[in-house]
């Protein structure tokens, strides 16, 4: 995902008092859910909604094809094992709340009437964020484009790698749960740092890239599109992770003090890790976190954690354990332009999926792109906002239940 750090707070002057610097906590977005808690609350009839409208008036034509790739997801027959959801959806209100969204974008033709027609077909849940006031910090990711080989060379040296054999996994959810022994008990796996130094790996090299901040990056990232040396192209993609923490390498360097907090971008990092591979080597391995990879058909790059593709500006990243998977949602927050800096962003998106670094209610990641441009603008996507999940009202279920049993259009 994309590198991002921590911002400090700065001083604040108290009214009607004496004039003096007060220093306000510092946000923390990875908090937990408490026992029992939930990731969303539905909102009442006297809680401000989002403005749909404005979602409406951003609408463009990745947006059917967002939709498309969750429909087709809602279709697998393994999607069902991910629902009942708590008490907020089933799985039949959520396969047909993408058919009802999609017939409502294609069927209207003025705001007002969308506005109103959304509102009554979807009630409306929003995140609790990590303060329990709505809170959420919006970073960015982007599938990154590198040159590699399939075997080793003097030019291509770091290895990504093939998952192992005794990576231990939920069969349901994914979660990674260790490293499997003989006799069945599982073990924490090796740290990064440990994988790196025991070579423990070797022998299930998948390909091999030009340094080790590419390798870290397309972990970071969880896939890749990569030019052999003989112009081939090949997709790799996302095969499981060990169950160590993950700590993002930017937030490191500024509180190592290697890059300053207001300067923190993924340039930023190239440039240090171009004069000073060492230190940033260093605190890579602080992130004891180790992805591995798979080759798969491009015609599904780049793929999200639900194996189906994920569309620019229009897929997000969530925390899988606590939010619905592949449902309509609502971000409102600040994102990076080219053309006009930072502006604001409010948009439907669909929860297609998930990161190292997202594991709690107050965080999620918003799919740039692919390639070098969609890597300036994830490597600037900082942003406070709110995040709001919708799901079709249990009266219109059976309307639109059939017309989910339908194969999507395009995408």
């Amino acid at each position: 995902m994309a590198v991002a750090v921590v911002l400090l707070a700065v001083p604040a002057l108290l009214p009607g008092c004496k004039a003096k610097e007060t220093v306000e906590p510092t946000p923390d977005y990875a908090r937990q859910l408490g026992p029992g808690e939930s990731a969303l609350r539905r909102l009442g009839p006297n809680d401000p909604l989002p403005d749909i409208a404005a979602a409406w008036r951003d609408r463009d034509t990745f947006l059917l094809d967002a939709a498309d790739q969750s429909q087709r997801w809602f279709l697998a027959p393994s999607s069902k094992q991910f629902f009942p959801f708590e008490d907020i959806t089933t799985h039949e209100q959520a396969q047909a709340g993408i058919v009802a969204f999609r017939e409502l974008l294609l069927n209207t033709s003025d705001e007002n009437t969308f506005v109103n027609e959304f509102l009554r077909l979807f009630e409306v849940y929003q995140s609790v964020g990590y303060n329990g006031a709505g809170v959420v910090l919006f970073t960015g990711y982007y599938s990154p484009e590198f040159r590699a080989s399939p075997v080793r060379t003097p030019e291509f040296g770091a290895p990504l790698y093939r998952r192992p054999a005794d990576l231990a996994t939920d069969p349901v959810t994914g979660t990674p749960l260790g490293r499997r022994l003989p006799d069945g008990t599982t073990m924490p796996y090796a740290t990064r740092a440990e994988i790196e130094d025991s070579n423990l790996l070797a022998g299930t090299e998948l390909v091999w890239v030009e340094d080790d901040l590419s390798a870290y990056i397309i972990q970071v990232n969880g896939s890749a599109k990569l030019t052999f040396p003989d112009g081939s192209v090949h997709y790799i993609g996302y095969a499981g992770k060990t169950d160590q923490p993950y700590v993002g390498l930017g937030k490191s360097l500024v509180e190592a003090g290697l890059i300053p907090k207001d300067r923190i971008s993924l340039s930023a990092i190239r440039d240090l890790y171009r004069r000073d591979p060492e230190a940033v080597r260093q605190y890579m391995r602080r992130n004891a976190c180790y992805v591995f990879f798979q080759e798969y058909d491009g015609g599904n790059w780049p793929s999200g954690s639900l194996g189906v593709r994920v569309t620019e500006h229009t897929t997000l990243a969530t925390d899988k354990r606590i939010y619905p998977r592949g449902g309509l949602v609502f971000v409102d927050t600040q994102a990076i332009t080219f053309a006009r800096g930072s502006q604001r962003f409010q948009r439907f998106m669909f929860d297609q999926d998930t990161g190292g670094a997202i594991q709690a209610p107050g965080r999620a990641d918003i799919f740039m792109g692919i390639g070098p441009s969609a890597e300036i603008l994830a490597g600037g996507q900082y942003a406070e906002g709110t995040l709001y999940y919708f799901v079709l009202r249990p009266e219109y279920v059976q309307e639109y239940l059939a017309k989910a049993r339908g194969t999507p259009r395009s995408g």
